[in-house]
C-alpha cells in the first residue's frame, strides 16, 4: 500500500471503531427478529433452529456439506433437482467448521451466517461511508437489517456469505485495492450464481480507470496539469480510489462523490490482476459443473432448468403478475408486486440521479436484472433481492438529515414490524 493510500484508509481498529454504532444497532435488530421468531415458533410448538437451519436450501447446502455434490430429486412432473445448482462456498465453510469442531453442517451453517451477516454490515457500513458519509452509512446497515425478508441474514443460507464478500469488493474497488476486489469477487463467484454482479462491478470499474489515466496522462502532456489544481473535474481524472490530496475529507465539503488519489506504481499491474481474478469463481464452477455433467459450457443452464429456473427477461414474472388480477383477492396481491418492482426501479434511478459510483450502479443493476428477470421462484424475489443494499442509500441519505429522535423512531417502528413479519414467513411459507 503506498503512503497515500495509508492515509486515505483508516486502521483496522480505527474502522471498527467507527462502524461500531452500526454493528450495535444491526446486532439489536436482528436480536429482535430471532427472538420474534423463537417466541412464535414456541406458541405454534415449532422450532425456531430449525427454521433457521433445516429448511428449504439450507438442507440443500448441508447434503452438499456432507454427500458432496451428485445428489437430486426427481419429481413426478419429470423436473430434476440437483444440488450443482447449489455453489460450493457455503457448504465448504460448513464442512470446514464440523472438522474442526463438535458442531453439526447445520450448525456450521448457521455460525457461517452469523459471522457472515456481521461482515456484511460493516462491509456495508463502509461503502455507505465511503460515499456519503459516516451517518449515513449506519442507517444504511440498519435499513438492509430491517428489510422484511432480514430474517434471512439469520438463516444458514448463502445471502449473508455473498452480500459480505460483495459489499468488501466494492468497497476494495472504491479505495484502489484492485487485487484484494479480484479475490473477492472470486469467492463471491463460488457463493452464488449472482456473483457475475459483482465480476461486472469490478471489470467496468477497472476500466473506467484505464480510461481516466489514459486522460489523465493526455492532459498533464498538454502541460495542463496546473489548470487542473482544485478543479472538481480532477476527481473523476485521477486515480482509482479516495482522494487525499485535494481534501481531507470530500464528504466534508458537502459532495456526494468521493474523490480519488493518484494512481501509484504499479496500479495498473494490481488492476490487471483483479480484473483477472475477478471471474475465475464463477467460471472455474460453471465449466466444472459442465464436465461433471457431460453437458459442457451449458451444463449449468441445463441443473437450472431442471429447477424450471431461468432467465427469460421478466416474461413469466409479468404474466404472474398479470395472473394475480383474476380475483379481487388476489388483485391486491399484484398491486403490491407492481408496487414493489416500481420501487427497485424508483430507487435505482434514484442513484443514478444522486450519482452514486460507477460499481455501484453496475453491481446493484445486475443483482436487480437477476432477480427481477428470472423465470421461477417468484415467491424468492424479495430475497434474491437482498444483496442490493446500494438500492437502500438514498434513504440512508435522507435519514441521516433527519433529527436523531425521528429517524430512531422510524427504524424502531419498522424494525418492529419487520421482526413480527419475519416470524409469521418463516411459520408459514417461509422462503422457497
Amino acid at each position: 500500500m503506498t503512503d497515500l493510500e495509508t492515509r486515505a484508509a483508516p486502521s483496522r481498529a480505527g474502522a471498527l471503531r467507527r462502524a461500531a454504532p452500526a454493528l450495535a444497532g444491526y446486532a439489536a435488530v436482528r436480536a429482535l427478529g430471532v427472538l420474534a421468531l423463537f417466541l412464535w415458533s414456541a406458541a405454534r410448538d415449532k422450532s425456531a433452529y430449525t427454521l433457521l437451519t433445516a429448511r428449504w436450501d439450507a438442507l440443500w447446502y448441508v447434503r452438499v456439506a456432507e454427500l458432496g455434490y451428485g445428489y437430486e430429486v426427481r419429481l413426478a412432473n419429470g423436473d430434476v433437482h440437483s444440488n450443482l445448482a447449489f455453489f460450493p462456498l457455503l457448504p465448504w465453510l460448513e464442512r470446514l467448521v464440523a472438522a474442526v469442531s463438535p458442531l453439526s453442517y447445520a450448525d456450521g451453517g448457521f455460525l457461517v451466517s452469523l459471522l457472515a451477516s456481521l461482515a456484511a454490515a460493516w462491509g456495508i457500513f463502509a461503502v455507505a461511508d465511503q460515499v456519503y458519509g459516516r451517518r449515513a452509512g449506519v442507517y444504511a446497515v440498519l435499513l438492509w437489517a430491517v428489510l422484511p425478508v432480514g430474517i434471512v441474514q439469520s438463516m444458514a443460507y448463502s445471502e449473508s456469505l455473498f452480500t459480505a464478500l460483495a459489499a468488501w469488493s466494492l468497497y476494495a474497488v472504491l479505495t484502489g485495492r484492485w487485487v484484494t476486489a479480484g479475490t473477492l469477487a472470486l469467492l463471491t463467484g463460488l457463493t452464488r450464481p449472482v456473483g457475475l454482479a459483482v465480476v461486472a462491478a469490478v471489470w467496468v470499474a477497472a476500466v473506467a480507470s484505464f480510461v481516466r489515466d489514459r486522460r489523465t496522462a493526455d492532459i498533464l502532456g498538454h502541460g495542463r496539469a496546473a489548470d487542473l489544481v482544485g478543479d472538481e473535474r480532477t476527481a473523476d481524472l485521477v486515480g482509482d480510489g479516495r482522494t487525499a490530496d485535494f481534501a481531507d475529507d470530500g464528504r466534508a465539503a458537502g459532495q456526494d462523490t468521493p474523490r480519488t488519489p493518484a494512481a501509484a506504481p504499479g496500479t495498473h499491474t494490481r488492476r490487471v490482476l483483479g480484473m483477472l481474478l475477478a471471474p475465475l469463481g464463477t467460471v472455474g464452477y460453471v465449466l466444472w459443473v459442465g464436465h461433471h455433467t457431460g453437458k459442457g459450457p451449458l451444463g449449468y443452464l441445463d441443473v437450472q432448468a431442471g429447477w424450471r429456473n431461468g432467465f427469460d427477461g421478466g416474461y413469466a414474472f409479468a404474466r404472474f403478475i398479470a395472473e394475480k388480477f383474476t380475483s379481487f383477492p388476489a388483485a391486491l396481491a399484484g398491486v403490491g408486486l407492481i408496487l414493489g418492482v416500481a420501487s427497485v426501479i424508483w430507487l435505482y434511478v434514484t442513484g443514478v440521479r444522486q450519482r452514486q459510483p460507477l460499481p455501484l450502479l453496475v453491481y446493484t443493476g445486475v443483482v436487480a436484472a437477476l432477480a427481477l428477470c428470472a423465470s421461477s421462484y417468484f415467491g424468492s424475489k424479495p430475497r434474491l433481492l437482498l444483496p442490493a443494499f446500494p438500492l437502500l442509500l438514498p434513504f440512508a441519505r435522507s435519514l441521516a438529515g433527519l433529527r436523531m429522535r425521528r429517524s430512531a423512531v422510524v427504524l424502531g417502528s419498522v424494525a418492529v414490524a419487520s421482526a413480527v413479519y419475519g416470524a409469521f414467513w418463516l411459520n408459514g411459507s417461509g422462503p422457497p
